[in-house]
């Protein structure tokens, strides 16, 4: 090949996109409020409803989706061309389960009594469906670059709805923050009691019903016809 063809075969080549491109930036940003996972998508619900008593467990549970999900992404999608289609969902499943465990082992080795509290929450990890999901719909067709900032969205938008939730549970179920007290005994005295109910799971589903109602209210185009 002469170096004129070579030339015009490198000036027809598509420019590079940039690594935070207006479509990249959609990766992020969409699952925390248009596309979110759990208010949205109506994916990982039984988390949502079950550990966000309090904020800590919700906090520690986002974090820990996001570390499986962030690792399992970029393992799919760098392997992406080396999994057959026939054994892709137990390639997918091995992985998950594999990131699952080592994260469970980090949380009762730092944060044991955390780890005791989430019980069974963190080995369901694996069976999460907004984690399968994800590797079935983006990480299995896309670059690891790409794959990375859906893992992160879509963590974020499951985390801040776990974290809002736990937040209103926390407050009104026991007057607490992060085990911190934050309504003071004057309050009490005067006959201020905390509200038992919101410790229950039916207001965890009540709450993200709210947040619900709330997003339509404000994104009319979220509403189904």
């Amino acid at each position: 090949m002469s170096e004129t063809a070579k030339a015009a075969e490198v000036a027809v080549k598509e420019p590079k996109e940039p690594l935070f491109s207006k479509k990249n930036k959609a990766l992020i940003t969409d699952p925390l409020n248009d596309d979110n996972p759990i208010t949205i998508q109506v994916l990982g619900i039984c988390s949502a409803l079950a550990i966000t008593v309090q904020v800590k467990q919700a906090f520690v549970m986002a974090m820990s989706v996001l570390v499986v999900l962030v690792g399992a992404n970029l393992i799919v999608s760098l392997m992406r061309n080396l999994i057959p289609s026939r054994v892709r969902i137990i390639v997918q499943l091995v992985i998950v389960a594999a990131l699952v465990i080592l994260v469970d082992q980090v949380l009762k080795a730092f944060v044991y009594d955390v780890s005791k509290q989430l019980s069974v929450f963190v080995g369901l990890i694996i069976t999460n469906c907004i984690i399968m999901g994800r590797l079935e719909a983006f990480a299995l067709a896309n670059k690891p670059w790409p794959s990375f900032l859906d893992a992160v969205g879509n963590a974020a938008g499951y985390g801040w709805i776990l974290i809002v939730v736990a937040i209103a549970r926390e407050f009104f179920g026991s007057g607490k923050i992060w085990g911190v007290q934050l309504i003071p005994d004057a309050f009490y005295d005067l006959g201020y009691a905390n509200n038992g109910l919101m410790i229950l799971p039916p207001m965890a589903l009540i709450t993200v019903g709210i947040i619900i109602w709330v997003q339509r209210a404000r994104n009319t185009k979220l509403i189904e016809d």
